[in-house]
């Protein structure tokens, strides 16, 4: 660490800090020598970023603390920064107009000639969805993500016109490379889309584990398990810290698997004589494998309807992900004119999306088949916080033509129509058992979930868990894990175009 830098404020700030200490406003959970740190000795580092040391690994989340979206995560290290993830989250009523929130880059012009790229955990939205909206002109950074991540990365850019103005790296599941000082072990995991990834980075300073979102599930249906044996010998081996997941933390939860879902359309197809609709995230490809094979299995003729939706089962098939999962018809039109025992449609929309393919079937567009009475429509899903008002205003226009409407939350025959994908505070005390970091930085999460998580890694035995907030720089070292203070990072709004397309932001000056 360079301390002439940033003047006598870090100086000041790491004078006799407890370790795990954290700043006043935090809480550091089950440090039992900790002690709240004076407010001057908590730094306000504005626009005067650290140069990261050798002896130390520097994290700052951006995103994802407090909320659950906008997933952006700098690490630094020996002179270096890497990003990891650069996700957008969704506006609330108060933000009319908004398309999506991120971090502001320009914040990051100290660093710039210093942040070597990005790396990508998985291919959700709040984990890729700032990334064709900034780069190349906001933010302009190699990438590094896995066939699937790059694929939907790549088409995003390709619209925009801007693929070929990207540095572009692949890197397959359970495959090591190098970025700079950082050594970088991907470890194979399963979520609610294909090949998502934990980043071990491997630092002269220790190891840490940026688990990315994750759950244990015995059968994935697209995929492994999660590598429970690579955790195992990181762990071994030793890690330092570990940003964990905290999505469902304040719960225990049963084991799923996308194979209860699939025995559950199975159900579905056998018991309902009319015409069915089941809607999920469009990167759940497992989901909608699992309704393309019951499907046709029980003589239906099977649909996709909305764009992102034909995307993802593109770029799915084209890496193989798909074999042996029967072709859709292209287009839901086709369906038109089937017997109602013929026809199924998977479509997006299950968030009450106003221009997706559900509210559009709700609305009677003629491009759909007409639902009515004896129909069933499936929401396999769970509904984000925030937006149920906008699915029920879908759901209610289904109702009111005598549509049968089934939640993710319900049950078929005992058997789940969605499954989380994301851990409970049962599979978190597992991966600590496989892990064991010495401290613990949950993430993903409201500060609820963050300090369910905090106090459930604490009780595995970490030696500190630190609840932090956006932009607040934490400092990793093999003696101890501390909060310094925080960084300029203001929030950028995004608006789409007229049509309610995205469109690039083009700051005065880019990045990278």
């Amino acid at each position: 660490m360079n301390e002439d830098l940033l003047g006598s404020a870090y100086a000041d700030h790491t004078a006799n800090a407890p370790v795990g200490s954290v700043a006043d406003h935090r809480e550091d959970i089950g440090t039992t020598t900790s002690k709240v740190i004076p407010l001057n000795r908590y730094s306000d580092f504005g626009s005067r970023w650290p140069v990261p040391g050798r002896g130390e690994v520097l994290v700052v989340p951006l995103g994802g603390l407090g909320r659950i979206g906008m997933n952006w995560t700098l690490y630094g290290h020996d002179g270096a920064w890497l990003l990891v993830d650069a996700g957008i989250s969704f506006p609330d009523e108060g933000h009319e107009g908004v398309d999506a929130i991120v971090p502001d880059p320009t914040f990051l012009a100290p660093i710039r000639d210093r942040l070597l790229g990005l790396i990508v955990t998985h291919a959700h939205e709040d984990h890729i969805g700032a990334i064709d909206r900034l780069w190349p002109f906001a933010l302009n950074v190699p990438i590094w993500a896995t066939p699937f991540a790059m694929g939907m990365i790549s088409r995003r850019l390709e619209e925009q016109d801007n693929l070929d103005a990207v540095t572009r790296h692949v890197f397959n599941v359970g495959s090591s490379f190098k970025v700079g000082p950082f050594g970088i072990d991907t470890v194979r995991l399963t979520h609610s889309i294909p090949e998502p990834v934990a980043l071990a980075i491997h630092t002269g300073a220790g190891t840490v584990l940026h688990t990315g979102d994750w759950k244990f599930d015995p059968d994935p249906m697209i995929g492994q398990p999660t590598d429970k044996e690579k955790l195992r010998r990181l762990g071994d081996a030793g890690v330092l810290a570990m940003l964990c997941d905290s999505t469902n933390a304040h719960k225990d939860m049963p084991i799923t698997s996308e194979a209860q879902v699939r025995a559950a359309f199975a159900r579905l197809f056998a018991t309902r004589k009319g015409q069915i609709a089941i809607c999920c995230f469009a990167t759940n490809v497992a989901r909608v494998a699992s309704a393309a094979v019951t499907g046709v299995a029980a003589g239906r003729k099977v649909a996709l309807a909305g764009r992102s939706m034909r995307n993802s089962e593109a770029v799915a098939r084209s890496l193989g992900l798909l074999d042996g999962v029967p072709d859709f018809l292209a287009e839901p039109a086709h369906l038109k004119g089937l017997g109602k025992g013929e026809v199924a449609l998977v479509c997006t929309g299950g968030q009450g999306e106003e221009r997706a393919a559900l509210a559009r079937l709700a609305r009677g567009d003629r491009r759909f088949p007409s639902f009515g009475a004896g129909d069933t429509v499936v929401l396999s899903a769970r509904i984000i916080p925030g937006n149920e008002e906008a699915v029920e205003k879908v759901v209610s226009k289904l109702r009111h033509r005598g549509v049968e409407i089934l939640m993710g939350t319900d049950l078929l025959n005992g058997l789940p129509l969605h499954v989380s994908g994301h851990p409970g505070a049962n599979e978190l005390r597992e991966l600590y058992e496989l892990v064991r970091p010495r401290f613990a930085l949950p993430v993903h999460g409201t500060e609820m979930h963050l300090t369910a998580h905090a106090r459930l890694a604490r009780g595995a035995g970490v030696e500190a868990a630190l609840v932090t907030e956006e932009a607040e720089l934490i400092r990793l070292t093999p003696a101890g894990a501390r909060v310094l203070g925080r960084v300029d990072a203001p929030l950028l709004h995004l608006e789409a175009d007229e049509n309610g397309d995205r469109v690039p932001y083009r700051p005065r000056m880019a990045l990278g």
